[in-house]
């Protein structure tokens, strides 16, 4: 196994100019010096990526895109679960989340945000890896306010998701795990879009995202209309994120709900499934057909 990455840099200073009392005190030298050479900074070797197992070149990229490939023979896989919705109506957009962060079997944490507020019009959502959602989202929050500067107008919700499907395509291959959902409303209306860490974009009317999925479209595909109440649908989908944590080991914790409209998006609730299940338990149960 090569090893030469553990060596210091050469350090190669021979353009800078070395910094004296004498040198500063005196004008003469100050007025002809050469500043460039002066302010210059000192130039090192970028050490090699060491070839560890002599199946690349120097590349990292491929060293990663062989650890999480299933040829590796210690494979790299991340193990995740949550549940994450947003669906359209007729009086804007509606996104409920759970909080449970899960390492495997693991619960790590019971009180993760998974909606991602990336300016007051527009929301993300987080599924997949926690650092990978976080990090990719805070960055296409700060792409969209430049966007503002140089524009002198919000992005539009399109504009949003494709900036992140372009910036997460090019690390594809890489052990991205992202499973997101953008939504906001801009000039043309509420608009919702899905993009995943192999740069997949596909816009929709209604969402489901998490290893909890498959329960909440249960939920949610007996249930919805496009043209039921505000209180329908945040009963909708708070409903429909209790049922996932009830049924799926990876979903729990407390239920977030934001509700999407034309002046920005609005916290609406976080309530704690045990709440949501004593309340859902009491009330009747439809008759079987």
């Amino acid at each position: 196994m090569k090893l030469d990455f553990l060596n210091p840099p050469n350090w190669s200073a021979s353009n800078a100019v070395p910094i004296t009392d004498d040198l500063l005190d005196d004008d003469s030298n100050v007025s002809s010096l050469d500043a460039a050479k002066f302010f210059s900074l000192p130039s090192f070797e970028i050490p090699a990526v060491s070839n560890v197992l002599d199946l690349f070149t120097d590349l990292p990229v491929e060293f990663l895109k062989y650890q999480t490939s299933e040829a590796a023979e210690n494979r790299i896989k991340i193990q995740h679960g949550t549940t994450t919705l947003a669906f359209k109506f007729k009086y804007g957009i509606i996104v409920a989340v759970d909080s449970r962060a899960t390492g495997g079997s693991y619960i790590a944490s019971q009180t993760v945000k998974k909606i991602i507020e990336i300016n007051p019009y527009l929301l993300g959502t987080m599924a997949g890896g926690a650092a990978d959602c976080s990090f990719w989202e805070r960055e296409l929050g700060r792409q969209c306010r430049l966007y503002e500067l140089r524009n002198k107008e919000r992005i539009s919700v399109a504009a949003a998701s494709k900036l992140l499907s372009n910036m997460v395509y090019s690390y594809k291959g890489m052990g991205l795990s992202m499973g997101t959902m953008v939504t906001g409303w801009d000039k043309t209306g509420p608009n919702l879009f899905y993009v995943d860490s192999d740069g997949q974009r596909v816009k929709g009317d209604l969402f489901s995202v998490g290893s909890g999925s498959t329960y909440a479209y249960g939920i949610l595909d007996s249930v919805y209309d496009f043209n039921m109440s505000v209180e329908d649908a945040i009963d909708l989908g708070r409903r429909a994120i209790y049922h996932a944590t009830h049924r799926d080991a990876y979903s729990g914790g407390l239920v977030s709900v934001y509700h999407v409209q034309e002046d920005g998006w609005k916290f609406i609730s976080r309530t704690d499934v045990t709440e949501l299940h004593d309340q859902y338990n009491a009330q009747p149960k439809p008759s079987l057909l």
